[in-house]
């Protein structure tokens, strides 16, 4: 098993909009590689590669198990312990704690052996005291007496950590041993803004931020290393442009850099008819974004163990080739006009009723893209202004704000009527 140096890890990319040129041409790469079918593996997969996470010298492995959706199956989590995976990322709102519920009894025996991150929604005015009660309920839930890696949740507000609360409690939970490292999680508008605020602070040991293959404009430069005159005039809609430079300044710092929503949605089923044993959309996906040498690891939802087994199937395989690049510009082509880019800021502040697009939008992807209608409507009915309004508007406000072109009045229209029937 190796332990990637930032020369091993060093980076490729890929495009997001395709012509149907481009698209055939991506096409007969895949039809030429799909017609040698590769040798069975003689042993199930195991994580191949793990890192020291910056300068908190925990070590995790390249690919961790993430349990956004985990209600009750702990032999997920006895699988993913058997392909090697060693790292569990869950949160205290996941399903409504059942997750670190099942998390803790499924790890039971094996603490020593293992780190987990949890997260806390930590708003600016919560006192101390309050995040010391929410932190110590995810303990009893999670059968621990610390966590290794705490994250104050999906953080879109500089105040959040400007709060003398959060800092406050912090200090506080790591003195006493409750947690070993502190960080922020974030996938909105304002991440580039949070990260840069939380590195000049030097507030922070880790990051967990949202990154793909479709936020590196480097992708559009490393394909036409290989097309050439076959693409005269592609383009790539980046939501977080500081993003790739804030991850390379915070692993030059020491700070471990964690990323998640790396599928660009996740709508592998999509892609199925192009895949083969060994190389998936997920695969390439992973390969690209681990083979950037400022990330250290991503975390990803596992709800089956064939899941597990495909996605450890990737760990160390290294950087991307033309094949994965051709799998990622199909995605790409095949979800253009329908899928979110995440963290970007388009339509922020374009709706007269104060619907957040985003928020929506986010939603929606949690309903379609990730099979998990439930979680979706639960998050819908806790939002202060739902989608409602747009049932009724022109769709004039927010129709020209989405650079990626998305039909932004249908498509929360839609969310909105799904999402208040699932409630």
């Amino acid at each position: 098993m190796s332990t990637r140096s930032d020369d091993e890890r060093s980076g490729k990319a890929g495009p997001n909009d395709w012509t149907r040129r481009e698209v055939l041409w991506a096409g007969s790469v895949l039809g030429a590689a799909m017609s040698v079918e590769p040798a069975v593996a003689a042993t199930p997969p195991r994580i191949q590669s793990r890192v020291r996470l910056g300068r908190s010298n925990i070590e995790i492995p390249d690919i961790s198990f993430g349990t956004f959706s985990l209600e009750r199956d702990e032999g997920l989590i006895h699988h993913a312990l058997d392909r090697g995976i060693t790292h569990f990322d869950t949160a205290e709102g996941y399903t409504k704690g059942r997750a670190e519920t099942v998390l803790g009894r499924a790890l039971r025996g094996q603490r020593q052996s293992v780190t987990i991150t949890s997260k806390n929604w930590a708003n600016a005015g919560d006192s101390a005291e309050h995040q010391m009660r929410i932190l110590e309920k995810s303990l009893q839930r999670l059968q621990t007496d610390y966590i290794d890696i705490y994250l104050n949740h999906a953080v879109n507000d500089v105040a959040r950590l400007q709060s003398e609360h959060w800092l406050s409690f912090a200090e506080k939970a790591k003195r006493q041993g409750k947690i070993r490292a502190i960080g922020m999680s974030g996938h909105a508008a304002r991440l580039s803004d949070c990260m840069e605020y939380a590195l000049d602070e030097k507030l922070v040991d880790v990051f967990l931020v949202a990154y793909s293959f479709a936020q590196q404009p480097s992708f559009k430069d490393e394909v036409k290393q290989y097309l050439h005159e076959w693409l005269p005039s592609l383009d790539i809609v980046s939501g977080q442009v500081r993003l790739p430079e804030l991850i390379k300044r915070a692993h030059g710092e020491g700070v471990g850099v964690m990323v998640m929503k790396t599928l660009k949605g996740a709508r592998q089923n999509d892609m199925r008819p192009f895949e083969r044993p060994g190389r998936t959309f997920a695969q390439s996906a992973f390969r690209w974004v681990l083979s950037d040498p400022s990330v250290d690891g991503l975390v990803v939802s596992m709800t089956s163990r064939e899941m597990i087994d495909e996605f450890v199937e990737a760990s160390g395989t290294g950087a991307p080739d033309i094949e994965d690049l051709a799998l990622l510009a199909r995605y790409s082509a095949r979800n253009a006009g329908t899928s979110c880019l995440v963290g970007c800021a388009d339509c922020a502040d374009t709706c007269p009723a104060g619907v957040p697009i985003a928020d929506i939008m986010r939603l929606r992807m949690y309903d379609l893209d990730y099979g998990q209608p439930a979680i979706a409507a639960t998050e819908y009915a806790r939002l202060a202004t739902n989608a409602e309004a747009c049932l009724t508007c022109s769709g004039l406000p927010c129709a020209t704000a989405c650079s990626s072109d998305l039909p932004i009045p249908e498509l929360t229209r839609d969310t909105g009527r799904r999402l208040s029937r699932a409630d």
